[in-house]
């Protein structure tokens, strides 16, 4: 029998209960109801009409009212005969009062009274014998009502017992079993001993499990191979690999990174890793998501060993479910790195000092009293003077660059007033700008507090900024110098505007990378591309910014910003 069947048929009982109960209480009802109403009807108003009629015997008056009175219940009276020898009595004293209203004779009095009193005494025994019998249909209603009231009670005590039983053991065993679905227990079965719906479920549910317990049969192997494989390749691999899940909870680790963390890799899995931080300091540092340009140094395989940090981020569509960190070994490109940085300082610190003599030679040869040069002759020391500072500018370049790649910047701050630095980068350039007839115009937005700064460096940079401007600007234009404070960043910006033909904003973003120098479309390239990536560094190591605004046919406009002192 199907659920929806035994509920329906359930509660079609329990209405037909409620309208049997009600019925039989409402034909009891009635009916005692309707035995009260005969009892009032023909005893109780045949007594009133009696004692009505007694009274004015009693008082003995009779005037005129009390002949109409006695007359009005005596013509009720003979209207309400209900009980045996009732109407023969009540004939006896119609004829009697009707005597006594011709003759005033006392005699008839007497007769009427003693006919009253039989009236009296045939309804009160009426009266008590009906409520005898309305007293018994009370207590046979009484009788039944409590036995059809305990019957349907125990009915429904059955229901309440054994139905809901019915309904809760089977959805207690779906639920036991979808439990043990949960624990990858697909071996758990269900009871399909019925046949409503219910027992359709459990089937659906034995299906399910089966279907579950062969695919976890026939994807286990596999799966465990691919993960022992997997786990191979991670193992095999130079590279410090990590795994957490989103939690932060340690997945596996590689035996690269078990050596460097000083961690068993079999002990790890599960943990979180924030507890293993606490007392591994190298953990703590790769825990951290703040990227850093600057490679981890770490002593690894008995020596020290620069490492780059990289995070990837593992999702599932939209949402994170885990991460895998990275320590690629960087060390064999740092050593190619320091040596190419010591060539090139040693390189170039020799070649300084040739270069200054040859520069101090040009110069006594190009004086007068060693002797005179034809115009050929000037020509050419004058080419091989620009090629000599050309080369030692450019040695200087590249010492300055085997500062910044070894860390050693040597900074010297001091207190120093915006309008100082650039009188000496100008003055540094003058001689430059004279020959192109480019004016300088220089705007101190006041007022300028100092800076905090390495004049000497800031000075290189913004003579960088200057002479490039120079180089890409036409005769007879205007290079813009201003200054001005940025009181929202505690900053004061100086910047440097030519009238050049700008910068592509492609190439914007790469001006200040080592050796990038823009496209000259076919025109000689001038300089190492060193002079930008070098200012970069030197600002920035002085907790400064710089950057570039430029617009194809409108000039270039180069800035850095440094902090007030």
């Amino acid at each position: 029998m199907k659920l929806k069947t035994k509920l329906r048929l359930a509660l079609t009982f329990l209405f037909a209960v409620i309208l049997l109960l009600g019925g039989l209480s409402a034909w009891y009802l009635k009916k005692l109801s309707q035995e009260a109403q005969g009892i009032l009807k023909d005893n109780y108003i045949s007594l009133e009409y009696a004692h009505h009629m007694r009274d004015i015997v009693d008082n003995n008056n009779w005037n005129e009212e009390d002949f109409r009175i006695f007359e009005n219940n005596l013509r009720q009276q003979e209207q309400n005969l209900t009980e045996v020898g009732e109407a023969a009595i009540t004939q006896e004293m119609r004829a009697h009062f009707n005597a006594f209203k011709q003759t005033r004779d006392t005699s008839r009095l007497q007769l009427i009274h003693r006919q009253l009193s039989q009236i009296t005494d045939i309804n009160m025994q009426a009266i008590i014998r009906k409520n005898e019998q309305v007293k018994k249909t009370a207590d046979s209603v009484y009788s039944y009502m409590v036995l059809i009231a305990t019957i349907c009670a125990l009915v429904a005590f059955s229901f309440i017992i054994n139905f809901p039983k019915t309904i809760s053991e089977p959805i207690q065993q779906i639920t036991d079993g979808l439990r043990e679905i949960s624990l990858r227990n697909y071996e758990s079965r269900l009871g399909t001993n019925r046949s409503d719906e219910l027992g359709e479920m459990a089937k659906a549910f034995n299906q399910m499990a089966q279907k579950l317990d062969e695919y976890e049969h026939s994807s286990l192997a596999r799966v465990l191979f691919e993960k022992r494989r997997t786990e191979t390749i991670i193992n095999q691999m130079n590279d410090a690999i990590i795994g957490l899940d989103e939690t932060n909870h340690l997945l596996f680790i590689n035996s690269v990174s078990s050596e460097m963390l000083g961690l068993d890799a079999s002990q790890v899995p599960g943990r979180y890793a924030p507890d293993l931080a606490l007392k591994n300091d190298l953990l703590r540092t790769l825990l951290n998501d703040e990227s850093s340009p600057k490679p981890l140094k770490i002593f690894a395989n008995e020596r020290e060993s620069y490492f780059t940090k990289e995070i990837l981020e593992v999702k599932n569509g939209d949402q994170r479910i885990g991460k895998v960190i990275i320590l690629k070994n960087i060390t064999p490109f740092h050593e190619l790195d320091q040596a190419k940085t010591n060539f090139i300082a040693t390189i170039s610190h020799e070649l300084k000092t040739p270069i200054s003599s040859i520069k101090m030679s040009l110069r006594l040869l190009q004086d007068q009293r060693i002797g005179n040069l034809n115009d050929e002759q000037k020509h050419l020391l004058t080419q091989i003077l620009e090629d000599s500072q050309r080369l030692l500018k450019i040695t200087g370049e590249l010492l300055d660059l085997s500062q910044v790649e070894t860390g050693n910047i040597q900074l010297n701050f001091k207190t120093v007033q915006p309008q100082e630095m650039i009188n000496m980068a100008v003055e540094a350039v003058r001689f430059l700008a004279e020959q192109k007839q480019i004016h300088f115009q220089v705007d101190l937005t006041p007022p300028l507090p100092a800076v905090q700064a390495d004049l000497d460096k800031t000075v290189w940079v913004l003579m960088n900024f200057l002479s490039n401007a120079l180089r890409h600007s036409p005769d007879h234009s205007t290079i813009q110098i201003q200054a001005r404070l940025h009181e929202a960043l505690h900053k004061v910006e100086i910047s440097v505007k030519d009238e050049g033909k700008g910068i592509e904003e492609k190439y914007q973003q790469r001006i200040f990378d080592r050796y990038f120098q823009v496209p000259t479309q076919g025109q000689p390239k001038t300089g190492t591309g060193l002079g930008l990536a070098i200012s970069k560094e030197f600002i920035e190591t002085q907790r400064g910014s710089i950057g570039v605004e430029s617009e194809l046919g409108s000039g270039s406009r180069f800035w850095f910003q440094l902090p007030v002192a």
